[in-house]
């Protein structure tokens, strides 16, 4: 949605006589005495403020007029009176200051008869000339990817936007409080990484000029914090930057941020506790809530406990008990029958999964642990002692996707490698062999999990899609 170049002259003509006038239009340092929202917080009559802010609107009145300004915290009406300013600021003002240009004001407060906090304005600095005028209708725009493209101009103009990037970075804030007050350690691990290891996922390759050798950006940092484990750090976490060559949707972005925690002498149910206190620490502060309501108007609530489910019980709830009595072909049968196409030579456990992530996963709105998941889809847990054919393992699904995965470390080397082999098809070259040798000199139990930041902010404000929680999220680029 670019601005023709007839509502852009008119400004570089008005930047060009201020540059002509020896006036700077692109200002310089301006100390604020305070932010709007601290303004508004004391409206005291008469007192002395300097505000900065973004021209919003404009109501000329002759020899006066009111503007309304605003910050990153709020908006404030400015009073711009010719008697008060000076005859040479007023004509600058009013001729030579647009809306959508960045000015610094001083004056003081006072109330309007009709209720309305003002600044009455002393004095006023033009600190950036906006070229471009500010769109007219934003909220008309029915282009979401104009809105995503240009996010600097929906945060300027989409008050809810705003509030929902604010709310993720206290997100953040409050997951490191948390973690921090219970022992954690927050640490870092390379996001080139040589193998990629540590999720079953398609990695960006890039090249190493220097050394000549290809690295990964990193799937998951989960074998560089095991290493940290067997190193003596007994709690640590990672707020990461995790990138898949994969999909792109509602819920999947190729560059996603992840928490990633491991406490020694734990296992997948130390990890139930701590999610769910973490979750709900963060719902409290942030939301005010644990009813948090989706976009469809649905509340989910997150009022613990939460429930504890097995991963076959959902299923024989979904599709009936005999499902696990039938034959691997009778399976793929049933699941193409749902409309679930499985790409040919496809192991057995695919057909049940696509199942659970298709028809069973969305349905999981409140919050829901579901538990002790096949071995094949999980080589890095832990083999449940009753059962070897699943492992300890949650994965945490809120408001219909999953939010959290975690297990029961797998500590023992041996098997640890067998897994690994059986995954990469036997190509031994594609085993991360320095994290197998750090496991060979013993790494303590413990509990690990992933949970997608992103997704939690999507529940938390209720955002419609992934892509509404984070700034800059990938687009196909324009032609």
């Amino acid at each position: 949605m670019e601005p023709t170049k007839d509502l852009r002259q008119p400004r570089l003509e008005k930047r060009a006589k201020l540059l002509e006038a020896g006036i700077d239009p692109y200002g310089g340092r301006f100390d604020v005495s305070e932010s709007i929202a601290a303004a508004r917080q004391d409206p005291t009559p008469d007192r002395a403020v300097r505000l900065a802010g973004r021209l919003m609107s404009h109501r000329d009145m002759g020899k006066s007029l009111f503007a309304d300004i605003k910050d990153w915290t709020g908006k404030i009406q400015i009073y711009v009176q010719k008697q008060a300013l000076g005859d040479e600021q007023f004509e600058l003002f009013k001729h030579f200051v647009d809306l959508g240009d960045i000015v610094g004001v001083t004056g003081k407060l006072f109330t309007t008869h009709a209720g309305e906090l003002t600044v009455k304005v002393e004095d006023v600095t033009l600190l950036s000339k906006a070229i471009q005028p500010l769109p007219k209708e934003w909220y008309g725009i029915k282009d979401v990817e104009t809105r995503l493209r240009q996010r600097y101009l929906d945060l300027i103009l989409n008050e809810k936007v705003r509030e929902t990037f604010v709310a993720r970075s206290r997100v953040v804030a409050e997951i490191r409080k948390f973690l921090d007050s219970r022992g954690f350690i927050e640490v870092e691990t390379p996001m080139m990484q040589p193998i990629a290891g540590g999720a079953a996922a398609k990695p960006f390759v890039t090249h190493h000029e220097a050394l000549d050798i290809d690295l990964f950006l990193r799937v998951a940092p989960e074998l560089y914090l095991k290493r940290l484990l067997v190193g003596g750090f007994e709690r640590v976490y990672e707020i990461n930057r995790n990138f898949r060559n994969e999909g792109i949707s509602r819920k999947h972005n190729p560059e996603f941020t992840m928490l990633e925690v491991y406490q020694a002498y734990g296992d997948y149910q130390t990890m139930m506790d701590l999610a769910q206190g973490l979750i709900v620490s963060v719902a409290e502060t942030i939301a005010d809530s644990l009813l948090i309501k989706r976009p469809d108007g649905q509340e989910i609530d997150l009022t613990p406990p939460w429930r504890r489910v097995t991963y076959r019980e959902l299923v024989e709830e979904r599709i009936g008990k005999e499902w696990f009595a039938l034959t691997p072909e009778d399976r793929k049968m049933r699941a193409a029958a749902m409309g679930i196409e499985l790409p040919p030579g496809a192991p057995d456990y695919e057909a049940t999964n696509a199942i659970f992530e298709k028809t069973i996963e969305p349905t999981l709105i409140n919050p829901t642990f579901v538990t002790h998941l096949p071995a094949d889809l999980v080589v890095l847990a832990k083999p449940n002692k009753e059962d070897p054919s699943v492992v300890d393992v949650f994965e945490l699904v809120i408001n219909g996707q999953e939010i959290a995965p975690a297990y029961s470390e797998l500590n023992d080397p041996v098997v640890q490698r067998e897994r690994l082999l059986a995954q990469a098809e036997g190509h031994a070259e594609m085993l991360d062999e320095d994290f197998l040798t750090a496991l060979e000199h013993g790494m303590p139990p413990a509990g690990g999990m992933g949970m997608g930041i992103d997704r939690l902010v999507v529940m938390l404000t209720g955002a419609e899609s992934i892509r509404d929680v984070i700034l800059f999220p990938q687009l196909r680029l324009q032609t």
